[in-house]
């Protein structure tokens, strides 16, 4: 096996290469969680892997809550769904708080604090309204707790960390919150070592092949802590050694046929944000050119896995328009194709077609 070939897997287990799935949860589902700071990218990324998706539907089941948008793993934004969000949120969140710690006390908060927010948050939302992070903090402020900017993130940061909110449904352009506990069903507690494995088993099957220190990454759990979950699981799959190091993934019988063609992938997608090691979705020249967002912070376009160029949108009237940053050889099949690849994303953002400037 080489980088190509573990670019291969990596897009079909990803379900970029015929997907199995219609339904956005039951993709989340698959992936464990999906990296959505960047909203609307993440719901491009949910659609990149499902059959006849549009925008619309994937926030529909965003805001029915089969899928949940909140702080979880890494500190930052994901894609969760209810099922799962409890027992995954016990695992990490206990290691995100640790990292903000520095954060709290600079900005004076601590848990003396986070206990009065908690309450009055949850009792602003216990009867299931639903209300913008600036009517939650103008509640705050009443109570006597200042806020800037910085302060009031993470005051909202700890409230999803402790389970007492989560996203709720979008009103207008505006996201708003909702309680944790009327969006996520009940479930017993699953212990730790448990959960370590459940976690792992879901990344290697649907990111694979990857080695320990990609899922130490994409779950933002501790290296030793990863390590066991990575050796709880690691007979339940094939492994490989490739460049000196151990992959782990779900057997094949054959390395799957990637078609030599341009794929818009979105900005901060699970193909390249998901890997501490980035070698085979991209080589050293792109990923140290500055207009490459080193394969993460920007859109790029890919071709068997690997990322050629940059790309930007924008959304006019009745199309798109998107420009192209070239930052290696692209085929030219693939060139050829980027008309295609332009008309799905227009067709999934509901707009009539693709212009490339």
């Amino acid at each position: 096996m080489n980088l190509a070939d573990i670019a291969a897997l990596r897009l079909a287990n990803q379900q970029i290469l015929n997907s199995r799935y219609t339904e956005p949860a039951e993709l989340v589902a698959w992936m464990g969680a999906v990296q959505a700071q960047d909203f609307g990218m993440a719901k491009w990324a949910l659609g990149l892997r499902l059959k006849q998706a549009t925008d619309a539907r994937v926030e529909q089941a965003i805001d029915a809550g089969g899928i949940i948008r909140t702080h979880i793993l890494r500190p930052t934004w994901h894609f969760v769904t209810k099922e799962d969000v409890r027992w995954m949120m016990d695992l990490t969140a206990p290691h995100v708080v640790k990292l903000a710690g520095s954060m709290y006390r600079q900005l004076k908060l601590d848990s003396s604090v986070f206990n009065i927010t908690n309450d009055l948050i949850g009792k602003l939302l216990a009867d299931g309204e639903e209300l913008t992070r600036e009517e939650i903090i103008a509640e705050v402020n009443k109570a006597g707790i200042e806020t800037d900017n910085l302060r009031a993130t993470h005051i909202m940061f700890q409230a999803e960390l402790d389970k007492v909110i989560c996203n709720g449904a979008r009103r207008g352009k505006k996201f708003t919150y909702a309680l944790f506990d009327k969006k996520v069903p009940s479930a017993p507690p699953v212990p730790r070592e448990e959960a370590l494995g459940a976690l792992a088993r879901r990344y290697f099957a649907s990111h694979g092949p990857a080695i320990v220190h990609d899922f130490a990454w994409w779950s933002g759990l501790p290296v030793a802590d990863s390590k066991l979950a990575f050796e709880a699981v690691r007979s339940e799959f094939e492994t490989t050694n490739v460049n000196g190091r151990e992959y782990i993934f779900t057997g094949v019988s054959e390395i799957p046929k990637v078609p030599a063609k341009a794929m818009l992938i979105p900005a901060y997608d699970e193909l390249t944000i998901s890997y501490a090691d980035r070698s085979a979705a991209m080589d050293e020249a792109v990923a140290n050119n500055p207009a490459s967002g080193s394969g993460i912070f920007k859109p790029v376009v890919m071709v068997k896995g690997k990322i050629v160029a940059a790309w930007r949108r924008t959304e006019k009237k009745d199309a798109v328009h998107i420009e192209i940053s070239t930052l290696t050889d692209m085929p030219a099949a693939a060139e050829k194709s980027l008309d295609a690849a332009g008309t799905a994303y227009a067709r999934f953002v509901g707009k009539k077609n693709a212009v490339f400037d």
